[in-house]
């Protein structure tokens, strides 16, 4: 069977997580760039246009939105070029995705700035000194990880009145619903509401992110305004504007795809969040797989070499690393027919990117016996949430996830 872009799994065994010195594989119909190598902070591809945007991405998904929230920008008559900090993450597979990203990227005319923000303990006040000029300058910034420390830590040093926050996936909706209550900044799965040393130390900085992404109120003397760019189901407060992402960029730009007459199941990080047990996800998986048919598995980033191993070795599977974000994977395909997934984000976007293509998207509940006892009191609900409000995926049945 032909697959799609990415690490293949040959005679069962797991791809290799992608290191750091790896060179991303080349897309096809995208040109690489020749005789070079991963971009610094001092390493800036110009831009045609200094529009005074700044963008901080920490994945590849949040640069993929920042790529469709251009776009769609573009289309109403803004300028389309902008400055992109990529601060990166320590995971391989992570950084692997962003380079290619990055590619994508440069190819649309943006500027790239690859930020080794996590390199040494010196490293963070490098990155933020090397920032400072932009911040500065900047009269938009926009976001793909309002949790995160880092892009806290530089919104303050920020003197833009102009917020954009673009999808990180299904932690949208959880930032959207702490926004509205006037509660901190939590990542869902985080167990329990109890504050570290760390926690108390960037309080402060916390706090004020927080204040600097609620919508100023109208009349203010020099109001600022907070956007979302999302494709999540989420009501924002008042004062927020939001617009739909509907990844036109991705439809326009890939596909569309092959389908094979099999199924396709992406993989998850639950296991690797401590929310759901190993044993119990892998069943889970293996039933999904003789059930519909199954034959590929799409990892996540984040899954563990040693958990991947197992899923191929008890199901059959062939495990896939993806070097681009599933949307783009699976727009240029070829594709399944059908595609299971567990609550993610996926069961959001994919219906988005693959409209028109005859894919199907499925989603499996998890059952609250899956659960880990390290898990969130809010993780249940949370996932039900996820699944609940996809408006264009099949929700399997006991009788689907279960037959054999």
């Amino acid at each position: 069977m032909d697959s799609p872009e990415g690490t293949r799994a040959a005679g069962g065994a797991v791809p290799p997580e992608e290191t750091a010195g790896t060179p991303a594989r080349r897309l096809l119909g995208i040109p690489r760039q020749r005789n070079r190598t991963e971009p610094t902070g001092d390493d800036m591809t110009p831009a045609p246009v200094d529009t005074g945007t700044l963008a901080f991405v920490e994945s590849p998904v949040q640069l993929l939105n920042v790529l469709e929230w251009a776009h769609t920008a573009a289309r109403t008559g803004e300028p389309a070029a902008l400055t992109v900090a990529v601060l990166a993450p320590h995971d391989p597979m992570t950084r692997g995705q962003l380079r290619r990203m990055a590619e994508l990227a440069r190819d649309e005319g943006h500027t790239v700035r690859w930020e080794e923000a996590r390199g040494g303990t010196t490293a963070p006040l490098r990155t933020v000194g090397g920032l400072v000029p932009l911040l500065r300058r900047a009269h938009r910034i926009v976001l793909g990880d309002p949790f995160s420390r880092y892009v806290q830590l530089l919104l303050g040093l920020a003197r833009a009145r102009d917020l954009v926050v673009v999808d990180d996936g299904t932690a949208t909706m959880e930032f959207i619903g702490q926004l509205a209550r006037g509660e901190r900044l939590v990542r869902w799965h985080r167990h329990g509401a109890g504050r570290g040393p760390r926690d108390l130390l960037f309080a402060p900085f916390a706090g004020a992110a927080r204040r600097r992404l609620t919508p100023g109120p109208d009349g203010a003397r020099r109001r600022r305004t907070v956007a979302l760019f999302s494709s999540m189901p989420v009501e924002v407060p008042d004062g927020m504007a939001v617009t739909a992402n509907d990844f036109a960029w991705t439809r326009g730009r890939f596909g569309p795809p092959r389908l094979t007459r099999t199924a396709d199941i992406v993989g998850t990080s639950l296991v690797e969040t401590g929310v759901v047990d190993t044993d119990r996800y892998l069943a889970a998986v293996d039933r999904l797989a003789r059930t519909h048919g199954a034959t590929r598995y799409f990892a996540h980033r984040r899954e563990r070499a040693g958990k991947l191993h197992r899923l191929a070795t008890e199901t059959g599977l062939e495990v896939v690393r993806p070097d681009l974000p599933l949307e783009l994977i699976a727009r240029r395909g070829p594709v399944g027919r059908l595609i299971l997934s567990f609550p993610s984000t996926v069961v959001h976007t994919l219906p988005l990117a693959l409209q028109g293509t005859g894919v199907q998207v499925a989603v499996c509940d998890i059952d609250p016996a899956w659960l880990t006892a390290h898990a969130s009191p809010r993780a249940q609900g949370f996932l039900d949430g996820v699944t609940g409000t996809a408006p264009d995926v099949r929700r399997l049945s006991e009788a689907d996830s279960d037959r054999t």
